[in-house]
């Protein structure tokens, strides 16, 4: 969602990288360049105005003039005070007597009913156990999806047809505290746009259910309506929260760095793709990150960490150690690594990586995967074990039996090779980085 933006920005930190010393008019150069870049990205003027304000006044201080590396130190400013226009991190406050309800509101069209799914599956893998209601009577096919979505994720989802919302509601929770659930995710109806009829009846609903938080649903690819949406469901009905779906899309972003800043309201969550576990916890300093091309391994490792098992890392990590790493376990971490997303999507988290992530499609990279595990498959155990033994006679086999050529064969071979070096540099490091290369692999 950020592409634009991130390379708008790095090109602005290149060239305040080629100067060494940093004067009052060198900052304000950098900061135009900046503003242009986010007023371009739709985000609201006077947030724009505000951040870089900031940025200026310390930009200018000592802090910078005082500074080893003026250039590496205006980023850190950016980087801060991007962080601080996000927000602070945004949690569920799941406090009180259960059940605990939680409201999803928001215009038609925005994500609400998948979101409901989303944030049940999440609450569920956090030891929760949620009840969907379908409280959306209008979109005639809103209530199936929603039971659809339940029979997937094997949760129970309340409906009664055509009752009134508010009603609906009130008897989902009633029925989840009958069923011993502990959270209600309650969907609602919404309209194209904001309008009276709509605001009422999720008044009365919120009336009914007394929700714990009332989260707006917005659809990221909006622009700055999604920050007068958020604005007007505020005032009326009072949101706890922000759930921004489709940033996975080519939205420009300016909603995401808009809507807390205008709301004062927390961002919770990112809806990151379709499928129902595409929802990420919402961290400013991630997402500040990212926006500024500095990758997110954080992220990165959480999403490795639900996909690899803790056996599976130790293993690794004990073959990584040894230099013992072989194309069977490639194959197996191959098979892992496509379930954590696509690779562009992956790479773009790796610092430094985001260059290589952009040379390449995430079509073209799943065929290449596939040729990758159709040529391991196409080998014995034993050549798999010791790829040293794969000769002329042998490569010939496995491009045939894989559909591909002897040359991405030597390729294959050539690239398991460097990869093996590198693993085994990885095995002495430490932090971070060789956490999540030990369970990717």
């Amino acid at each position: 969602m950020f592409e634009s933006l991130t390379d708008k920005l790095q090109s602005v930190f290149r060239d305040l990288g080629n100067r060494g010393i940093l004067r009052e008019g060198d900052v304000d150069e950098i900061l135009r360049e900046i503003r242009l870049a986010l007023l371009e990205a739709d985000v609201d003027y006077k947030v724009v105005k505000d951040f870089t304000g900031r940025v200026r006044d310390r930009a200018v201080g000592a802090e910078v003039t005082k500074s080893l590396s003026p250039a590496q130190q205006v980023v850190k400013i950016v980087h801060e005070e991007l962080i601080e226009t996000l927000g602070q991190p945004g949690r569920l406050e799941l406090t009180g007597a259960a059940p605990h309800v939680i409201m999803l509101i928001g215009l038609q069209g925005s994500g609400k009913t998948t979101t409901v799914a989303k944030l049940a599956q999440h609450l569920s893998t956090k030891g929760r156990l949620p009840m969907m209601v379908a409280g959306d009577t209008y979109r005639p096919a809103a209530g199936k999806q929603l039971q659809v979505l339940g029979r997937q994720l094997d949760l129970p989802v309340y409906s009664e047809g055509q009752s009134s919302p508010p009603q609906i509601c009130a008897h989902g929770v009633r029925e989840a505290r009958r069923r011993g659930r502990d959270v209600v995710i309650l969907d609602t109806a919404g309209r194209l746009q904001i309008n009276s009829d709509m605001m009422s009846e999720l008044e009365a609903v919120k009336q009914a259910t007394n929700p714990v938080e009332t989260l707006l649903v917005a659809d990221a690819m909006t622009g700055q309506e999604a920050v007068n949406v958020a604005e007007g469901f505020h005032n009326r009905i009072g949101v706890t929260g922000l759930i921004l779906t489709k940033v996975d899309g080519d939205a420009r972003g300016g909603a995401a760095i808009s809507m807390r800043a205008v709301t004062g309201v927390p961002i919770k969550f990112l809806g990151t793709g379709e499928k129902t576990d595409a929802l990420e916890v919402f961290h400013p300093d991630r997402l500040a990150s990212r926006i500024l091309g500095m990758g997110d391994v954080l992220t990165l490792i959480e999403r490795a960490e639900q996909t690899f098992d803790e056996e599976q890392a130790k293993k690794m990590e004990r073959k990584i150690r040894e230099a013992s790493f072989d194309l069977e376990d490639f194959l197996e971490q191959l098979q892992q690594v496509k379930q954590m997303g696509p690779l562009t999507q992956i790479l773009e988290m790796v610092p430094g990586m985001r260059g290589v992530a952009q040379q390449v499609s995430a079509q073209d990279t799943n065929e290449q995967l596939k040729h990758v595990e159709a040529m391991i498959l196409s080998m014995t155990p034993e050549e798999r074990s010791n790829p040293r033994i794969i000769k002329g006679s042998r490569k010939k086999r496995i491009a045939s039996g894989s559909g591909t050529s002897v040359q991405e064969v030597n390729m294959l071979l050539k690239q398991f090779r460097q990869m093996q070096r590198m693993m085994k540099q990885l095995g002495q490091g430490r932090g971070d980085m060789q956490r999540l290369m030990r369970m990717l692999g």
